[in-house]
């Protein structure tokens, strides 16, 4: 007769894409029962593996009706332990921000819309502040297009994952003196992520608070672009040093800055200051010239209305598109660059504005 160990081994093979790892041995399915002719299990799936869910609840019914004896097979879906997520907040009520342990500082990089460069000045802000000395660890939620892999050539790894349930842990990747979590090590090259709200906010608190980033001096946080579920939930989770708007000189940019600068100000999130990015082509064989293909003056604009500092200008360089291709930030990979240059100052200042905030 059919046994629940038989079922057990038999679910095995069924494995979650982006650890490799069987769904019995992440300790997703539990109640594992059968009764010939029929088999009942139930499947609790945290948050990053959601988008996973029908591909498992059908290779976890095929897997059983191969054992003889099993011709049915019920599938029950659980709660997974993310969906009372960490400091939310009930109706009518503020959410109580929870610091993340061993981190000292988040600090977020956003912008209005997207095609600014916000993940590249993400990304070499994290390293700059990693060449300093400093423990650095990076968040990529940006969950609907996480790039932040390719842009730290990391996007073939698959971060591991111990424990199971409410104890479940990711392990950052360390790559670039930094510790990064992205939603792209969890899911395939073409595999989008088609999500509400809910599940969107249980991931980034996951990513938040079940990532093992150990003792931290700054969690750079590259947000998605906008205004939306993604900030918020980051800004009513975890108490903020405070946040980098990227924009670039053109005026369609700054309209959209200017929405995203004000919700963090309406969120008593610190505004840190603006950084202008693709301020001016510099041509490889003319490095004295310097062209404002997209306008100049913008990231100065939207600074003084909001009586905040313009952190630095970013110029548009062919050797910082080369670096982010091939996966190695500008400032390691041309560290001599007009750009890494902006990317230390930025750095710099950013330190020197939450010296006194932890």
């Amino acid at each position: 007769m059919a046994t629940a160990e038989q079922a057990r081994i038999a679910l095995q093979k069924v494995k979650d894409s982006g650890s490799g790892r069987s769904v019995v041995e992440l300790g997703w399915l539990d109640q594992i029962r059968v009764n010939p002719p029929k088999a009942i299990v139930r499947l609790n799936l945290p948050g990053f593996a959601q988008s996973q869910r029908d591909r498992l609840a059908q290779e976890i019914r095929g897997s059983l009706q191969e054992i003889n004896e099993i011709s049915e097979v019920q599938i029950e879906i659980g709660n997974s332990s993310d969906q009372a997520p960490i400091g939310q907040a009930g109706h009518g009520s503020m959410p109580q921000l929870q610091a993340i342990p061993g981190v000292l500082k988040v600090i977020a990089v956003s912008s209005g819309k997207g095609g600014v460069g916000k993940s590249t000045v993400a990304v070499n802000l994290a390293c700059a502040l990693a060449q300093q000395g400093l423990k650095v660890g990076l968040l990529d939620a940006d969950i609907y297009g996480p790039n932040i892999p390719i842009m730290l050539g990391v996007e073939d790894c698959t971060p591991e994952v111990i424990g199971s349930g409410a104890d479940q842990q990711i392990i950052p990747i360390e790559t670039c003196g930094v510790a990064m979590v992205s939603m792209g090590l969890l899911i395939g090259d073409n595999q989008p992520v088609i999500w509400r709200g809910p599940m969107l906010n249980g991931i980034i608190r996951q990513f938040l608070y079940q990532a093992r980033w150990g003792e931290r001096d700054v969690l750079v946080v590259d947000l998605p672009p906008g205004t939306g579920d993604a900030q918020l939930s980051l800004a009513q989770a975890v108490p903020m040093a405070g946040v980098v708007i990227v924009t670039t000189p053109q005026k369609v940019s700054l309209q959209d800055a200017r929405r995203g600068l004000e919700m963090f100000k309406q969120m008593n999130v610190p505004v840190l200051g603006v950084v202008e990015n693709m301020t001016a082509f510099v041509p490889p064989d003319l490095p004295g010239k310097s062209y404002p293909l997209f306008g100049s003056g913008g990231g100065q604009q939207l600074a003084d209305e909001n009586d905040v500092p313009l952190l630095a200008k970013v110029p548009m360089e062919m050797p910082l598109q080369e670096a982010g291709n091939e996966g190695k930030p500008i400032v390691q990979s041309r560290p001599q660059s007009l750009s890494a240059e902006a990317f230390r100052v930025l750095a710099n200042i950013v330190l020197q504005n939450t010296s006194k905030i932890t």
